[in-house]
């Protein structure tokens, strides 16, 4: 292998000559008005932290958004309001799960052709991917409103919160198209290795949030509804924002009027790519939802517990899965390159990084489980902290499990093996779901807290089994 660099404007072009095959590599530099970083070269360790260090500030800080509905709602409103505005965002995160499985796995895409330094196709899958993803935002979003009675009645929600759910539904779901455009432009950026710039659009909108969520809830007493507003005025700002960024900084990857054109074989790549994503992740929302459906049957008292353990939950473990991410756009990268004996040793490192965190988190998670269940609920609201707090023993014990279960996804999303993601995914939900259900008849909720682990360990031994039994076929030895 021979390994040319020079600087040429603000490029660090590095030539390498591989069996014969020139590969152009970026390195980390100023490119435009954006940072870029090359995860095909360096510390394995350190590349990935770096780069998942801005997605995980990024994600924690979109979790504001629902975070600060949850305490401003359970705290000035009541746990009714709390209930719906918990069963509400289970079904947000499911419908929103389409078009960011569907971005995801395009991103996976854009990582490959810009390992292979074929611009040309990375622009050419830049347009279709977004031409394919509005489309189903907004068809999706045209069904929310025409079907949201039946969906209220699917979900089993208690009469005494059907009017405030479907209040902040119809909102809340104004911001579809909003969302939707942020998570296309923030993971395009990602795939190119620039995960600094979705964080600061992030961050402006749930500081944002935040403030309105304070206005409209505490000042102007709207309400249930006023969350809701507060939410999606957050979001067209981090939506509309990013969009401008791109098309003002970005001028390097904007496609021209060539890659307009009709072209069928990216297009199939993009839907082979992206559609199991889709699938991946719409599966494991819709058991999500399937869940939620279980746990309002219980009533207002569960549902209140389950909405303000659920964000502690997925707060405790967005780290994990952002880094999850970030490892699918290393992977994705070095495969595109040819990099496999890289992959491997990524795998290792990534593996025990992950779980090192996740045990620490869980350990938290048990010690501080009450006093984080008062961040959401009132003292005096006894019950319902008791359920929150059993959630979480239960649980949040396990997070190394689902740390590596994002791993597995990211992994088999970046070595073009989607579909190996719907298989983990159903092992992991469908085992969930059935378990859920035949539990929580004879031993009530808790039930429902137990089933959710063992869905993680079951996908964790089918994804790591593959990976051993399959992996010198997925990862030949470079030659």
């Amino acid at each position: 292998m021979v390994v040319v660099v020079f600087q040429y404007e603000s490029y660090i072009l590095h030539y390498v000559s591989k069996n014969g095959i020139m590969l152009t590599i970026i390195n980390y530099n100023v490119m435009g008005d954006y940072m870029y970083r090359d995860l095909t070269k360096g510390s394995i360790t350190k590349g990935l932290v770096l780069f998942a260090l801005p997605m995980m500030a990024g994600n924690l800080l979109q979790q504001l958004y629902n975070i600060a509905d949850t305490l401003i709602v359970g705290q000035a409103l009541g746990k009714n309001a709390l209930a719906a505005v918990g069963s509400a965002y289970t079904l947000m995160t499911f419908l929103t799960s389409i078009f960011i499985g569907l971005s995801m796995g395009a991103g996976a895409l854009f990582s490959i052709y810009l390992g292979k330094n074929d611009r040309d196709s990375l622009k050419s899958a830049i347009v279709h991917a977004f031409g394919l993803i509005m489309s189903v935002t907004i068809v999706m979003n045209i069904i929310v409103y025409i079907c949201v009675n039946p969906i209220l009645t699917f979900l089993q929600v208690p009469d005494e919160l059907y009017g405030s759910m479907k209040e902040y539904i119809i909102i809340i779901f104004a911001g579809l198209i909003a969302t939707s455009l942020y998570n296309f432009f923030a993971c395009l950026l990602r795939a190119v290795g620039n995960s600094m710039t979705p964080l600061w659009f992030l961050g402006t909108s749930a500081l944002l949030n935040i403030g309105l969520d304070m206005l409209f809830v505490l000042v102007f007493h709207w309400g249930i509804g006023g969350a809701a507003a507060a939410t999606v005025a957050a979001q067209y700002v981090s939506g509309i924002g990013i969009s401008i960024y791109y098309l003002t900084k970005c001028k390097d990857f904007i496609p021209s009027r060539k890659h307009m054109k009709w072209n069928k074989a990216i297009l199939k790549e993009i839907c082979d790519m992206s559609m199991l994503t889709c699938v991946q992740q719409s599966a494991m929302n819709f058991g999500i939802l399937l869940i939620q459906r279980l746990v309002d049957s219980f009533g207002a008292v569960t549902m209140a517990a389950f909405a303000a353990a659920v964000k502690i939950d997925t707060f405790a473990y967005l780290p994990v899965q952002d880094f999850g991410n970030a490892f699918s756009t290393f992977i994705a990268q070095n495969y595109g390159a040819g990099y496999t004996s890289r992959i491997r040793e990524g795998f290792k490192k990534a593996t025990a990084l992950s779980a090192g965190f996740s045990a620490v988190i869980s350990a938290l998670v048990f010690v501080f489980a009450e006093p984080l269940m008062r961040i959401f609920i009132k003292a005096e609201e006894t019950q319902v902290l008791a359920v929150g707090v059993q959630y979480l023993h239960i649980e949040g014990a396990f997070y190394v499990g689902i740390g590596c279960l994002f791993l597995l996804y990211g992994f088999y999303r970046a070595v073009k093996r989607p579909g190996m993601s719907v298989v983990l995914t159903v092992i992991s939900l469908g085992m969930r779901v059935v378990l859920a259900y035949t539990l929580a008849g004879p031993i009530g909720e808790i039930g429902i807290w137990m089933a959710i682990p063992i869905g993680w360990v079951l996908a964790d031994i089918m994804g790591y089994g593959y990976y051993f039994a399959k992996r010198k076929k997925l990862l030949p030895r470079e030659e």
